[in-house]
């Protein structure tokens, strides 16, 4: 950043793309901060008046990097999006366009697929899990074949379908308990022992 005739001149250059730019700074009034008996002092007077003007620097700096993190706000960050988003770093484009660009590839980056909501709901459960979709009937099944009976944090998997899935489509689940088949190597002192659930859920000895 550069000072001249009371103008800062800021200038950023980012993956070979350089910004220029003169922000009207205010510099920060650094004397009134100090006793009067310093308010007379040229000396003191200057050098405060040079401290403000580069505290005045260092703080649209620091809202100038801030702006980098929101697409909406970004300038000279706008190239770390295209980047990361796998986008054509093109300088020439003026920077709303590029910025519409970026929010539509961050848009379509989250499109849910089955393969999604399977990984999340694996990740919830712990086991396997398969997505039956219907799309004449615009819903799909969540079946838990990796665990017996209802995975925990149930609320929090539900929760966070909500968010990912379309809006038009309707969801339910399915859950996987044991048959009688899987519990005969329980006598019955044994099985009267375990609560109703236990016996849905249990995997055997």
């Amino acid at each position: 950043m550069d000072v001249g005739n009371g103008k800062s001149h800021v200038s950023m250059s980012v993956n070979g793309e350089t910004f220029t730019d003169t922000p009207d700074i205010e510099p920060t009034d650094l004397m009134k901060y100090l006793p009067d008996y310093y308010q007379t002092i040229d000396h003191m007077q200057k050098l405060q008046g040079t401290l403000g003007e580069e505290l005045g620097n260092l703080s649209y700096l620091t809202d100038d990097i801030l702006h980098q993190f929101f697409v909406s706000t970004a300038t000279w960050g706008l190239s770390h999006w295209e980047s990361e988003l796998g986008m054509t770093i093109d300088p020439a484009k003026p920077v709303e366009r590029r910025r519409e660009q970026i929010m539509a590839k961050l848009r379509g980056a989250g499109t849910t697929t089955k393969q999604m909501i399977q990984n999340a709901a694996i990740a919830f459960s712990g086991g396997e899990v398969d997505v039956i979709e219907y799309p004449a009937e615009y819903r799909f099944v969540v079946k838990f074949v990796g665990v017996k009976g209802i995975p925990p944090n149930m609320p929090g998997f539900i929760q966070m379908l909500e968010q990912i899935k379309p809006a038009h489509l309707a969801y339910s689940f399915e859950y996987t308990y044991s048959t009688w088949d899987m519990v005969s190597d329980l006598n019955w002192s044994e099985a009267g022992m375990k609560t109703w659930d236990e016996l849905k859920t249990y995997e055997g000895a």
